[in-house]
């Protein structure tokens, strides 16, 4: 199996311009570096073994000289270094001068990549010295006596190996309407690099990010950039040494600016993921088969990331860590979450909705959400009937809350106990009521469902459910009891997402509301279906049982989202969650996940329509086909 992550580092130089031995040298010492942080792919900057200013002086053949002299101390001195290394120098072929990429891996030289959009304005004169990729030979071209075949920016990938394909570009390659990153992508490379010399001046630092970000977004792939250093000439430019590294649009590695040492910037780029989006992704699958084939070549390094230092991994995927984001991330999900509901029960001409109330989180957004539906299409809160239905298992605190927040949100109340129809149902089926069980407990979940669908009916109102994804992910719910509904607000909101959008709420919702709702988020998670203890409160704790759904929530996140194996989604969650769990409990419940997800398919295959508010839904219809007699053996 190819190892899933892929070390790479781009290196801004400490260089003097027109100096090739030097710069060398400087090359030297970010390769001994990158060696002892075991990467596997270096990059550096556009004509990094000259420098990039060196203007009329490519004209001298003297340089041309001593930068190919350099090149071979540099494959002397890499001879046993087991890293694909890109170094940018100029070449030439016959009578034109080429802005080129070299890749060299082992000591030799594995090709060439020429610059397609030489950039020729304002300050920016290449055309003056090089030819454009259009004018490149088809044929090998000498390099130090070696035939080197000099490859366009659309027709050349390297295979490093372990499924990662290298395609190059240079600085305004980038810039161009088609990049040569996009054909390349389309192609099979899936780790871009662009060897750059992009000046600097007030505000091109944000829209570069903005640009490499977005590419690779687009490439569905890895996109690692390096600049030129502040040591490149100061005549009328100044370049910062901006290092850069992105992945399907997070941006996820960035180097010092303005250093005046080397600065080398290291990220684990996981290819297996970016290979799954590709596979995933029909539109990039569809412009595949319309575009060029590129030309492979081998320049395979062994590959074993071990430690995955140089890559964060969220241990909460769902939830932005950023406050301001988290914020209008709340907001977003909640306006999709209410729009989808007030044009259900627009179309089917509902009165209003009917909602069963615990007092628990995934009600409570629910309800929440039933209230702004309500605003959207001019109706009072009044129109909304909250039932609360106490069982055997409802403790003081819950049955307060939901009353509570009822009456402060302005709903019709209603209550409704259900003890009474329950011992009967159970005396009904031959169950003795002192065997405190699954028929127990599932026979309070689908009297509580009974009740509301029938007071849905009698009153011409929409029954709106309240389970969420992580709960579908892992069946936590009662077959046509809470797993039923006519419409299902929350069923694509993961349960560490839903806390969030609660307190996101009692911030910033109505004071009379807060104290309720922040009582609520302090509640422990419980389907409340077995008795209390004997000091009133909650005895059935759903994450005593099933295990946190924060590590759920992130199992769920990338087996579904990557199809990552179990193998991978726990190296991922020991990192993630280092210093909160240790690696033989997340393995407990990683296997737990996998198995009830497997098993419960049969659940998720029959579910109300909901609205989807993010990248992972579970839905049968458009988002999660999965046979439900699929064995789970396997996976774990």
């Amino acid at each position: 199996m190819n190892e899933p992550f892929f070390r790479i580092a781009c290196a801004s130089l400490k260089l003097k311009v027109a100096a090739p031995q030097y710069n060398v040298g400087e090359i030297l010492n970010v390769v001994k570096e990158a060696r002892e942080k075991d990467v596997k792919l270096l990059v550096t900057p556009e004509l990094s073994i000259t420098g990039y200013t060196c203007a009329d002086l490519f004209h001298n053949n003297a340089l041309l000289d001593k930068a190919e002299q350099a090149l071979q101390t540099l494959l002397d001195e890499t001879k046993y270094i087991d890293m694909a290394i890109v170094v940018g120098m100029p070449v030439r072929s016959h009578t034109s001068l080429f802005n080129c990429a070299v890749v060299i891996k082992n000591g030799r030289m594995i090709g060439a990549v020429v610059k397609t959009y030489l950039a020729n304005y304002h300050e920016f004169y290449e055309k003056r010295w090089f030819s454009p990729a259009s004018k490149a030979p088809k044929y090998p071209v000498k390099l130090l006596g070696e035939d080197v075949m000099l490859y366009t920016g659309e027709d050349g990938i390297f295979d490093l190996g372990s499924g990662a394909y290298l395609g190059i570009e240079l600085c305004e390659d980038l810039w161009a309407p088609i990049p040569p990153s996009s054909k390349l992508a389309l192609a099979g490379a899936n780790i871009i690099c662009n060897l750059s010399a992009s000046d600097e001046y007030v505000a091109k630092a944000e829209y570069r990010e903005s640009l490499v970000a977005n590419q690779s977004a687009r490439c569905i792939c890895a996109y690692a950039y390096t600049g030129a250093s502040v040591h490149e000439s100061t005549t009328d430019l100044v370049f910062s040494g901006a290092t850069v590294i992105a992945e399907n649009g997070a941006l996820c590695a960035r180097g010092e600016r303005f250093s005046r040492e080397n600065v080398l910037t290291v990220f684990d780029a996981d290819i297996e993921k970016l290979n799954s989006l590709r596979r995933q992704n029909m539109t990039f699958a569809d412009c595949v088969s319309g575009s060029t084939e590129a030309v492979g070549v081998s320049c395979e390094v062994s590959n074993d990331v071990n430690d995955l230092s140089y890559r964060y991994i969220d241990p909460h995927p769902f939830v932005p860590s950023d406050k301001a984001d988290r914020a209008e991330r709340c907001r977003e999900i909640l306006s999709i979450q209410a729009s989808g509901l007030a044009k259900r029960l627009e179309h089917v001409g509902s009165k209003g909705c009917v909602i069963g109330i615990s007092g628990g989180l995934d009600s409570t957004l629910a309800l929440l959400v039933c209230v702004r539906a309500m605003k959207l299409l001019g109706k009072p809160a009044s129109d909304i009937i909250g039932v609360t239905m106490p069982g055997f298992g409802t403790t003081d605190r819950t049955y307060t809350n939901a009353l509570e927040l009822m009456r402060e949100l302005g709903v019709t109340i209603r209550e409704i106990n259900i003890k009474e129809a329950c011992l009967l149902h159970m005396k009904d089926i031959g169950h003795d009521a002192a065997v405190k069980d699954i028929t127990y407990e599932n026979t309070q979940a689908r009297e509580r469902t009974q009740v509301l669908f029938d007071l849905a009916n009698k009153e011409n109102c929409l029954l709106v459910g309240t389970g969420d994804l992580s709960e579908l992910a892992m069946g936590w719910c009662t077959y046509n009891g809470d797993h039923m509904s006519m419409y299902g607000v929350n069923a694509s909101v993961p349960k560490t997402l839903v806390k969030y959008i609660v307190a996101f709420e009692a911030e910033n919702g109505a004071d009379d509301v807060r104290a309720t709702l922040e009582d609520i988020l302090d509640t422990p998670v419980s389907p409340e279906l077995l008795p209390p203890d004997e000091n009133g409160k909650i005895a059935q704790k759903t994450e005593d049982n099933i295990g946190p759904y924060e590590l759920h929530d992130f199992f769920l996140y990338h087996f579904v989202r990557f199809g990552s194996s179990k193998e991978k989604i726990l190296r991922m969650a020991v990192k993630a969650f280092e210093g909160v769990y240790d690696s033989e409990t997340i393995e407990k419940w990683l296997t737990v996940f996998i198995r009830r997800f497997f098993i419960s398919q049969f659940k998720r295959s029959c579910i109300p329509d909901s609205s989807k508010v993010g990248s992972v839904s579970l839905s049968p219809r458009g988002d999660w086909r999965m046979p439900s007699d699929a064995t789970f053996e396997q996976f774990i």
